[in-house]
């Protein structure tokens, strides 16, 4: 276990894209896996804070800057998918009927702007609190002990 907490920073940053990259393919655009992803990501950049430094008011930013870099990860890769469908937004021979994602807001255009918000937007951010939920939560069983 100390092995892998003890990973070079950038190798355990490339690890952690690796996963997140495979958990967008499987689930296929939409980031419901990288959501989880975020406790045991959580777990991880807590545990490696907490081992290299003593607990402070520094843990508490170093512990959200890493939550936030990895949900960046995230929202970068939602702009890589779903960045090039915006334009359809603008082509008024767009088939949004037909695009395949579902119709939550009753209007077929009003949903791909639904979409496109749930999936750029409001999913990296759920990951991001998945991922201080969780960090949160190690810290609570870490300072009990």
């Amino acid at each position: 276990m100390d092995k892998i907490l003890n990973l070079n920073t950038k190798v355990a940053f490339f690890v952690y894209v690796f996963i997140d990259v495979i958990c967008i393919g499987i689930g296929m655009g939409v980031p419901i896996l990288s959501i989880m992803l975020g406790f045991p990501v959580g777990w991880y950049i807590t545990r490696r804070v907490i081992q290299q430094t003593k607990f402070s008011q520094a843990t508490l930013k170093q512990i959200l800057k890493n939550s936030v870099l990895t949900s960046g990860v995230t929202f970068i890769i939602m702009i890589v998918i779903w960045g090039g469908t915006i334009s359809w937004l603008f082509n008024p021979d767009a088939d949004f009927q037909n695009f395949g994602h579902p119709f939550i807001l009753y209007d077929p255009k009003i949903s791909f702007i639904g979409w496109l918000i749930l999936m750029v937007f409001i999913s990296p951010f759920l990951q991001l609190l998945s991922t201080v939920f969780a960090s949160f939560l190690t810290l609570i069983r870490w300072r009990s002990r």
